[in-house]
Formats: C-alpha cells, structure tokens, sequence
C-alpha cells in the first residue's frame, strides 16, 4: 500500500497513529507528497481529485480517502478494534471523531486566515473561530474524565490530533489553563508510543 502523507499534517497523523498501533506501519510505503492551494499536485490528482491528504492508495490501486476512512479501513484489516464493536461505545466512539475532526476543520481555516497580513483578516470570521474553538474546548472538558476511562480508540485518536495541532500551531492559546482535566488527559495521550512517533517533524521538507 502507498500512503500520500506530509510530516505536519494531523489528518495524516491520525493515520500514521493507527499505523503503528496497528502495527502495520511496514507495510505502507510514505509518499511525500506536499499540497498547495495554488499548485495542483498531478500525481496526487491521479489518486485523489480531491488533492487532499491523507489518500492511501491500496494493492489493487484502489484509493481511499479522508482520514475517517482510511483509519477505519486499517483497523478492520488488521482486526484491532479502534472503531469499538459494541453500537453504543462504537457511537461514542464515531461522536467523538467528528468533534476531533471537526475541531482540525476550524483549526486549519483559523490558522489561514490568521496568517493574512492584518489589513487582509476579516475580524468577524477571526471572532466565529475563536468561540467554535472555545465552544469545542468546554464541552471536551466536561468529556475529559470519561476520556480517561474509555479503551483507545479513533474518537481519542481524532481528539487527541486536534489538541496537538492547538498545540503546534497556536502556542499563544492558553487552553490548558481553561481546561485542566481535559490537558491533564492530553498528556496522558501525549506519552503513549504510537502518538509520540507521530509528531510532526518541523525539519522534513
């Protein structure tokens, strides 16, 4: 299998994590493949018309895409049990991917619009990032202690990835101070082998 994959993507970090819970890291080759608003990747084009990350391309070429995807297909291949099997648990499970997945979606766009030079930001959009920020942070932190008590799975994998990427991209933004359970699980999830692995790497190209 081929993985379309960028160092400092947490989409593609989600995958990279259940790759190595999965223990199936060795069989997927990396393929760096960087993405630009204003320079269509061709060869990405040809697996993915969406020109997103993470795409993984399988044996028979066949290529999946987006990170929910591709992360479920790992786990059932390999028969770990990170989507639960159990309807209720495997709901909570599915919840909180999206809340993880959709907290990455504002972060991505927060962080574009921030890098504008001022005079280009639109404050009314800077402000509706911020409070679904916030709105996310709080009802996490009220989750943090049924986080602590729940077995690994994609919906803390998903979480997890967004609360690094607030971390990696917006240093500025006190969360952990707000939000104490929830950074005190954070670090719990911080130190387990596969995410620390998988943090992004600022020298790679």
């Amino acid at each position: 299998m081929k993985l379309h994959w960028s160092p400092r993507s947490p989409f593609v970090r989600k995958v990279m994590i259940v790759l190595y819970e999965t223990g199936m890291a060795e069989r997927v080759e990396l393929v760096r493949t960087p993405v630009a608003m204003d320079k269509p990747n061709l060869a990405l084009m040809a697996d993915n018309p969406l020109l997103k990350l993470p795409t993984l391309v399988l044996d028979d070429d066949v290529a999946l895409y987006d990170s929910r995807v591709i992360c479920a297909y790992l786990d059932q291949l390999a028969g770990a049990g990170l989507l639960p099997i159990d309807p209720q648990e495997r709901l909570t499970a599915e919840r909180r991917q999206a809340l993880g997945d959709g907290l990455l979606d504002v972060l991505l766009l927060y962080r574009q619009e921030r890098a504008k030079p001022p005079a280009r930001q639109t404050p009314a959009w800077l402000d509706a990032f911020a409070v679904k920020v916030s709105a996310v942070l709080a009802c996490l932190e009220t989750e943090a202690a049924a986080l602590r008590t729940t077995r690994f799975d994609l919906g803390l994998i998903a979480i997890g990835c967004a609360l690094s990427y607030l971390d990696y991209r917006f240093a500025d933004l006190p969360w952990r101070a707000r939000h104490p359970a929830l950074a005190a699980w954070h670090e719990t999830f911080r130190a387990r082998p596969s995410v620390a692995r998988s943090e992004p790497d600022d020298k790679a190209n």
